[in-house]
């Protein structure tokens, strides 16, 4: 590539950088006449059968989590990166001071084999952990959920209660509190120490503390100092490509 393609090749590299609404321009510089329009509809907070979902103003949802439909999200609590909360055919109640992690879903049960109908009740001061999936459960407050844990149906996690990591709870099970079950399916492991249960309040309040630096974060426009450094960085790559 000669010094006029390189020149060209940067001059386009610089104008899609600016925004999806010059792409086109920056793909012809680029000698590349076929664009592909990149449409996103995500919403973070949507209303689904006349229902909306109700945040505390000091709660934080992650600009890429999913709260659908008859939620309620309480004081202090924290929906992180890639969740999704489903509240269509059954309400979801979420307390105080809950943090449910990236890529965790949380739905409901308008009915089952039994014929039972399942809401999804989380209390205050809950750690539910990464990918986990919550379905027309209870978890009472200051309990503890690892991550990618299954909780079905009718489940009941006590009050100081923990449910490890990978853990697949069977319908209509309840662990008692002061209890840690595990296993596929979840069975007793153990009773939990003095530590550990001082451990669930402590990752709820760190969760908190997190969650506000995030959502400071995400609501500051981005820098133009930094835009441009990223920029730059991004044109140096292309050149040191084209070399």
């Amino acid at each position: 590539m000669g010094t006029l393609g390189r020149a060209a090749y940067t001059v386009g590299f610089w104008i899609r950088e600016t925004g999806q609404a010059m792409d086109r321009l920056g793909s012809r510089l680029q000698g590349n006449n076929f664009f592909k329009q990149q449409l996103s509809r995500h919403r973070t907070l949507m209303n689904v059968f006349d229902k909306a979902p109700v945040v505390a103003k000091d709660a934080f949802v992650a600009p890429s989590a999913s709260v659908i439909g008859d939620i309620q999200v309480g004081s202090g609590s924290s929906i992180w990166y890639g969740c999704v909360l489903r509240g269509d055919v059954n309400s979801i109640s979420i307390g105080s001071g809950t943090n449910i992690q990236d890529h965790s879903l949380v739905h409901v049960a308008k009915s089952n084999l039994p014929g039972k109908v399942h809401p999804t009740v989380i209390g205050d001061n809950v750690t539910v952990g990464h990918s986990a999936v919550l379905h027309g459960c209870t978890v009472e407050d200051e309990a503890f959920v690892g991550m990618k844990a299954t909780l079905l149906d009718g489940v009941v996690v006590e009050k100081h209660a923990m449910v490890a990591a990978g853990a697949l709870v069977r319908q209509d099970t309840r662990i008692p509190s002061g209890e840690v079950w595990g296993g596929n399916p979840a069975k007793f492991l153990r009773k939990l120490t003095d530590e550990e249960i001082a451990f669930i309040a402590e990752s709820a309040a760190n969760y908190k503390s997190l969650a506000q630096v995030h959502a400071t974060q995400n609501a500051e426009p981005l820098d133009q100092t930094d835009f441009l450094k990223v920029v730059q960085k991004k044109a140096n790559e292309a050149k040191t490509l084209i070399q």
